[in-house]
């Protein structure tokens, strides 16, 4: 049985539904060119176990946005890893240089229940690089995702703790404070924190810190419609 979130449709859409693109940072556009972004995806085609049968781990947008096309789907649980607001500081896609978002990733330690995709062996390379677009340019890793049919081993990104991109240190409360009000050219954080959590309810999966943010984020937004009016601006870039 779902719960019912705090966070709501009518909440968010206080929030601009995006902004016109601000660009990406010279620090990004200087770390992560199309050379290194290329030598991720070699990275990830040589040490794939078999490209036949290749499987990532979704334990946020990709659940409810694959990126790709997939064959088969599965829940699985991976150890070791949690899920984290711990991804940014995002000044383009859900945040901008006033209001940075920062996103779902996993961290150290614990438990994390997800989806596993299947990719399509027939346009494997393809879907591969699509995914590798889509998500951040940090190298992904392979872990052992535990499912009703047995383990297999996923790639899934995560944002290691000594990479420059991994926020650290930040209590629930102020997550919550920067976040609420970030809006970026996909759209804003208060939207990912509720697809997210609603998705995950959807599938019974009850992650608390999620679970969490979400009320957070819900009580900072109604804080900012009582002491901002009935809606809230875009912010200027």
């Amino acid at each position: 049985m779902t719960r019912p979130l705090r966070l709501t449709r009518e909440l968010v859409d206080l929030i601009p539904s995006s902004i016109e693109d601000p660009g990406q940072s010279p620090e990004h556009t200087q770390r992560f060119t199309p050379e290194a972004r290329a030598a991720l995806f070699e990275d990830v085609v040589r040490t794939c176990p078999d490209l036949n049968n290749l499987w990532f781990f979704a334990f946020g947008s990709l659940i409810w946005k694959p990126a790709c096309p997939f064959v088969e789907k599965r829940s699985a649980t991976i150890e070791g890893w949690h899920r984290a607001f711990c991804l940014g500081p995002d000044k383009r896609y859900r945040g901008n240089p006033v209001n940075p978002g920062i996103m779902l990733s996993l961290d150290y330690g614990g438990k994390c229940e997800g989806v596993v995709y299947r990719m399509d062996p027939a346009r494997t390379a393809e879907d591969l690089k699509d995914l590798m677009e889509r998500e951040p340019p940090i190298p992904p890793i392979w872990v052992t995702a535990q499912t009703d049919a047995g383990p297999i081993c996923a790639l899934v990104f995560v944002r290691s703790p000594d990479d420059r991109g991994y926020i650290g240190g930040m209590t629930p409360n102020e997550i919550a404070r920067q976040i609420a009000p970030a809006v970026g050219t996909f759209g804003s954080m208060a939207d990912y924190v509720l697809n997210t959590a609603s998705h995950l309810e959807e599938l019974g999966i009850h992650d608390p810190n999620v679970w969490q943010m979400q009320d957070l984020v819900a009580a900072e937004l109604e804080r900012l419609r009582d002491t901002s009016g009935l809606s809230l601006k875009a912010p200027q870039t």
